[in-house]
């Protein structure tokens, strides 16, 4: 056993809690001040394991001279500076080191786009600072503080528990065992295995049920996990469908490239060409026309991308995900907090003594009960209900009500505005409470609880134990008004507690209805007074011995409105051919409700509730689907056969999900999307994308984005192949014509670090275009070159090569002496081609002016910087004796601009005429 000093104590299972918590020096109910974290933090380090070293500055910038074409290059220039072409040499050393420099900045920018994405979604912890619960980055845990844990919750830090209500976890990442441990913080005084330890909770396991509390015993690799830590050094190196197409394109771009310029090489030495020029000009156009850069730039799209939709509260944890984005057909939603506003406020409550209307605005508890009388015996045990059926806790700015409570009172409320931390519909009935002044905190001084079954899904219900001030035992419940009146044998009414007919209950049934109509959500209390037996040993209690015979006691009617972004973000997706689907808990009526608010509900009969869903079989239920907009009164199970229907129909579906058991479902769709405020670890880790408001409006923005982003790389993917193609068919074109080299290899190989540098990165950076959520989404399935790309590609390939070897021909005139010159001008012939090409390439369907002109102000600094540096290699004479350039008059200028300006202009006057002409013909239909 290690010493107490260094908190290293291997045994903390066997001690009580009070000697843990002395070793720590920490208090269970006020965890650690923020300067005693800091020291600790400073002490022990981060609560992180170690990660496996990234690759260095230095070590990427060398890795580009791995490439084996540069080393033939390099090689090649070897040889020149023995036969003494020292100008030549040197100047092809600079070009391919700014090019291995450029070639490191892609690589680094995407390394660092990718870390700071991960770092968007690293993993948090509720815990317990001066006394207030707030939520943490988990690296910065440090031992001695004391964690909140929930279900769906992974344990951030080796803990040694101090509460424990139906606490389960699994712990196969561990142990290799998947049926969850029940815990419980009692000390294990004997030896036992790590399996054994109940009152542990470890890093990296998953909590599955109940809630508790512990303090952090060891972090980062001080853990059972940092143990063995080095079973999960390697990170997995993942591409995206498309960089794994782009990766084989690559593959057979290289092969036919290496050929054709293997060609030209030959045919010049066949027609009395110097073999060492021939073979110089064939390794610099093999260098220049392989798109080497494409993966790194589609990397870097895709990173800038992401970071774009993280700035949107989109955050990425699957590259993959962007490329489906733009796939999805369907957007499966929940309605709480997704589509609505998550603020929960109670509007009415039902009781047996009668109905009452609650006034007052969001968390603020300030309100009357319009139609009882606060002071009513049945009303305060309702709210009495309400307040410790409840594990939200009422906030004001920083400040717990714990403290507060009492200024609340005295009417001295200070200036920070009411929240709620934790569930909201248990906020609204925490709110509903404290403005009939039941105050859980006030309570709690007189009743202790000692048992809880948490909430879940499938049981609809929860139900906490309370030891009353004589020593005996009250259940107090909640839940789904069907599933607790079920359980209920009496109701308290104006004259006590009366036994529950059928004609009662269906009552009680209607006003929930009637409630749900008004599109309210509406929940049901009840509470039980248990038998002396269990109370002397409360942690033998057992859910079936608890909820049953039970007094119902009301029902409170709570309204959570759409957001007002969700209509319109409905509306887009519509234009855009996407389908939306609600899915929800509550009853048909609130959701049928909702929905029409929401525009979902385009005729009837669109609305299929869980128990409906039950009664089909798999081809039913795929069949039905189709027209379903509405999916009410579901679990978290009829999820994931929802999906799976959905794609099998052919949909691209994107599915949300908060709790744990709407993982699977979150994992089976095409894009898992979870919520960054309200979700679990658990769903978080299944997803491939977290929204950081719980907004469906960030789904859609997320969507656009995606769309975006694909279309850049089809840009960026149209200008490299355009250009590279252009370049091998001037080298091409002129040896078979029997023309002179039109291009020398320093001036291949400047050409390709000013064009397919930074104008490519900048187009890779295009905003999002207006109309492209006016579009269908796109097939999963289609090739990066459908809808004609391939062919433009070709064409534009074609024009850029034929014309600058026209141009090539036309300055030559057969006349050696014109040699100079005539390169002179088919060098700045083709990389002006290739500059006024980008500002095409910045849409497939519209002009350059339509996105706006000045809307990418990167890609017009990265073509002016380019024409710039092209210039002065033209006509500054130092530059000149590198490049083998001479100066060219303003005549020859404005030939080659003219030229190069031609398709340019067409292409605005081909867009200008097609938009003229759909203006048009929308005239005519109107």
């Amino acid at each position: 056993m290690r010493t107490r000093g260094d908190w290293k104590l291997a045994d903390w299972h066997a001690l009580e809690i009070e000697e843990v918590l002395a070793v720590f020096r920490s208090d269970a109910a006020r965890g650690l001040t923020d300067q005693e974290a800091r020291e600790r933090l400073a002490r022990f380090g981060p609560n992180q394991l170690v990660k496996a070293a990234r690759v260095s500055l230095p070590a990427m910038f060398l890795g580009q001279f791995r490439d084996f074409m540069v080393i033939l290059l390099l090689a090649a220039t070897l040889v020149s500076l023995f036969l003494g072409e020292y100008v030549d040499a040197l100047a092809i050393i600079a070009i391919v080191t700014l090019n291995a420099v450029l070639g490191c900045v892609h690589e680094y920018r995407a390394e660092r786009s990718l870390e700071a994405l991960g770092q968007l979604v690293s993993p948090e912890a509720r815990v317990l600072r001066n006394g207030l619960e707030k939520r943490i980055p988990a690296a910065e845990l440090a031992p001695g503080d004391i964690v909140l844990l929930e279900t769906g919750d992974r344990v951030p830090a080796d803990l040694r528990l101090l509460q424990a209500f139906n606490l389960e976890t699994e712990e196969s990442s561990l142990t290799g065992e998947s049926v969850p441990v029940k815990k419980d913080p009692a000390p294990l005084k004997q030896a036992v295995s790590m399996a054994e330890t109940r009152n542990m909770a470890y890093m990296g396991t998953v909590v599955t049920r109940g809630r508790g509390r512990g303090v952090v015993v060891a972090t980062g690799m001080g853990t059972e996990m940092g143990r063995i830590a080095g079973l999960i050094q390697e990170a997995e190196k993942f591409q995206t469908p498309l960089q794994r197409r782009l990766a084989h394109l690559g593959k057979v771009l290289v092969a036919l490239c290496l050929f054709i310029c293997a060609a030209v090489v030959a045919l010049g030495i066949y027609r009395g060409e110097q073999a060492y020029q021939m073979f110089l000009s064939g390794v610099s156009l093999a260098v220049a026309a392989i798109p080497e850069g494409l993966p790194a730039i589609v990397t870097v799209a895709l990173a800038i991308g992401v970071q774009r939709m993280a700035r949107r509260q989109a955050i990425i944890r699957k590259l993959s995900a962007v490329e489906t984005l733009g796939c999805a057909t369907v957007i499966c939603s929940d309605k709480t907090g997704t589509l609505t506003q998550n603020q929960m406020t109670v509007r009415r409550i039902v009781t047996g003594a009668g109905a009452a209307e609650v006034t007052g605005e969001g968390y603020d508890p300030k309100g009357d009960f319009v139609g009882m009388d606060v002071r009513d015996p049945g009303l305060q045990l309702f709210l009495k209900i309400a307040a410790l059926c409840n594990n939200a806790s009422l906030t004001r700015g920083e400040i717990s009500i714990a403290g507060m409570f009492r200024d609340v009172f005295r009417r001295r409320p200070g200036p920070a505005a009411w929240g709620v931390r934790g569930d909201p519909t248990e906020g609204a009935l925490l709110v509903m409470a404290a403005k009939g002044g039941a105050w859980r905190e006030e309570i709690e001084k007189r009743e202790q609880r000692v048992a809880e079954f948490p909430f879940d899904s499938d049981r609809k219900r929860m139900t906490v134990v309370y030891r009353q001030p004589d020593g005996t035992l009250r259940a107090y419940v909640k839940g789904a008004p069907d599933v607790v009146l079920e359980l209920c044998t009496h109701y308290l009414s104006d004259r006590g507690v009366l036994p529950l007919t059928g004609r009662k209950k269906e009552e009680f049934l209607r006003a929930n209805g009637e409630l749900a109509e008004r599109a309210l959500r509406v929940l049901a209390l009840a509470y039980r007074e248990l038998p002396a037996g269990p109370a002397e040993d409360p942690a033998r209690l057992s859910e079936e011995e608890v909820e049953k015979g039970l007094v119902f006691a009301g029902l409170a009617g709570m309204i959570d409105p759409p957001r007002p972004s969700a209509q319109a973000a409905v509306q887009k997706c519509r234009r855009a051919g996407i389908r939306v689907v609600m899915i929800t808990g509550d009853h048909r009526l609130t959701a049928h409700a909702v929905a029409g608010e929401l525009g979902l509900l385009e005729k009837e009969g669109v609305i299929l509730t869980g128990p409906e869903l039950d009664a089909l079989d798999d081809e039913q239920l795929r069949a039905q689907v189709q027209n379903v907009r509405v999916f009410a009164r579901v679990a978290p199970r009829h999820k994931l056969r929802i999906v799976r229907a959905l794609k099998q129909n052919g949909h691209v579906v994107a599915m949300t999900g908060d709790g744990v058991n709407d993982a699977p479902a979150v994992k089976e769709a095409d894009i898992g999307i979870a919520m960054g405020l309200a979700g679990t670890d658990v769903t978080r880790e299944a997803a491939a994308m977290v929204l950081a408001d719980d907004n469906f409006n960030t789904i859609v923005a997320a969507v656009e984005e995606g769309r975006g982003i694909y279309e850049n790389i089809r840009k960026t993917i149209r200008y490299l192949l355009s250009c590279n193609i252009g370049e091998v068919l001037v080298m091409l074109l002129a040896v078979l014509a029997g023309l002179p080299l039109p291009l020398l290899p320093i001036q291949i190989l400047w050409m390709n670090l000013i064009t397919d540098g930074l104008p490519a990165m900048a187009l890779g950076m295009e905003p999002v275009g207006k109309d492209i959520m006016y579009r269908p989404p796109r097939d999963p399935r289609e090739s990066v070159f459908a809808h004609g790309l391939g062919w433009r590609i070709l064409r534009a390939g074609l024009f850029i090569g034929l014309g600058t070897t026209l141009i090539f021909a036309a300055a030559y005139q057969g006349n050696p002496a014109n040699l100079a010159q005539a390169r002179t001008v088919a060098f700045n012939t083709l990389v002006f081609f290739q500059l006024f090409y980008v500002l095409i390439c910045r849409s497939e369907r519209h002009s350059l002016f339509e996105p706006g002109f000045f809307s990418n102000p990167s890609l017009l600094l990265a073509v002016l910087l380019s024409a710039v540096l092209q210039v002065a290699v033209t006509q500054v004479p130092f530059l000149q004796i590198f490049f083998r350039t001479v100066s060219l008059d303003w005549a020859q200028w404005g030939v080659i601009l003219a030229a190069t300006g031609i398709p340019f202009l067409g292409s605005v006057f081909y867009h200008r005429i097609k938009m003229r002409a759909r203006e048009k013909i929308v005239y005519l239909k109107v």
